[in-house]
């Protein structure tokens, strides 16, 4: 049974977080929502798609950052909002970047957006064309207006995340170095700035394998570290190669409070994998890709948002305590 109360989240309370009970006689520790996918095929009219998406509670509901890949292949950002994180209002245009200045500063694509509160103001990054994918970091205090600040990174990069707080006087950003391509390398690093536009002091934090085979091909940071008073947990997707193509999995880490660079715990075996049709088949197969939560400090409950097959948006739970006490009990660091 999951417990009614918790201290172990640092934050505040979110009673009206989605939540939905672990299924009768299921014990796995992560667990789906019985109507995924929230979001489907041909979502707004202009997209097919929208999926790896992040989204972060504001003003009694809930706000986010969508991926939509429009008929065309090109994905680009919309802003959406919702009441109960699960009925989605998708705005019809693209987020209009404006640089600080206010000038127009549009993306040649954009996609696997996160989304964090931080110095009380909600900041933006994702792939972005550099030329050539990187980082992309942006602002915004309505989701209205989005300023497009300069890019962390140099190419080639992927899974920017940052940290919802300084540690050490220093903004936190996780990334995946990589190729051009879909790499068949990929290991999450560390960066330090102490102002959001220079960063350095790279560090590593994880690398790509371990005893089973679920992560052998990369890895990659998912949404942004929940701070608990064990350390931050981490949700990250993993990735296989078998004969018929990449297998995206997900799975979970803690990370030492004062030194994020230092793996306390990291699961063995997967979270969750794809084996639903709405994972396994889409427009691109066997992808498990979480992107965001939410969580609520007081009963310890954390929905995860995580894109399915490259196709829809769809939302799993679990309970902090459970998650923390199967991670160490079943952990690979390496």
């Amino acid at each position: 049974m999951a417990k009614s109360t918790s201290s172990t989240i640092v934050g505040p309370p979110l009673p009206n977080l989605p939540w939905e009970k672990r299924p009768r006689g299921s014990s796995e520790v992560v667990w789906r929502y019985s109507k995924n996918p929230i979001l489907g095929w041909n979502p707004i009219p202009c997209a097919a798609r929208i999926f790896n998406s992040a989204v972060v509670p504001v003003q009694g509901g809930f706000a986010g950052v969508f991926r939509a890949d429009y008929r065309n292949g090109r994905p680009q950002l919309h802003a959406g909002k919702s009441s109960d994180g699960l009925r989605w209002k998708i705005e019809p245009d693209r987020i209009a970047w404006m640089d600080p200045e206010g000038k127009p500063a549009p993306t040649s694509y954009a996609y696997d957006p996160r989304v964090v509160l931080l110095d009380d103001r909600h900041y933006v990054t994702w792939c972005d064309d550099f030329p050539g994918p990187s980082i992309g970091l942006g602002v915004t205090d309505d989701f209205r207006r989005f300023v497009r600040l300069v890019n962390p990174l140099l190419p080639f990069n992927r899974n920017g995340v940052l940290f919802p707080r300084k540690v050490g006087g220093d903004y936190l950003l996780l990334s995946r170095p990589s190729d051009s391509g879909h790499t068949p390398f990929g290991d999450i690093v560390l960066s330090r700035s102490p102002d959001l536009t220079y960063w350095g002091k790279h560090r590593l934090v994880m690398r790509r394998g371990g005893e089973g085979w679920w992560q052998g091909v990369k890895i990659g940071a998912g949404p942004v570290p929940i701070e608990t008073r064990e350390g931050w947990l981490l949700f990250y997707h993993g990735v296989s190669g078998p004969c018929n193509g990449f297998v995206y999995s997900m799975g979970a880490a803690l990370l030492d409070l004062e030194d994020p660079s230092r793996v306390l715990y990291r699961t063995r075996d997967y979270l969750l994998t794809p084996e639903k049709d709405y994972e396994a088949v889409g427009f691109v197969g066997n992808v498990v890709f979480p992107c965001a939560t939410l969580h609520d400090a007081a009963s310890g409950r954390i929905a995860i948002y995580y894109g399915a097959a490259d196709t829809c948006t769809a939302l799993a739970f679990t309970q902090v305590d459970e998650l923390l006490a199967h991670l160490k009990e079943s952990s690979d660091v390496f």
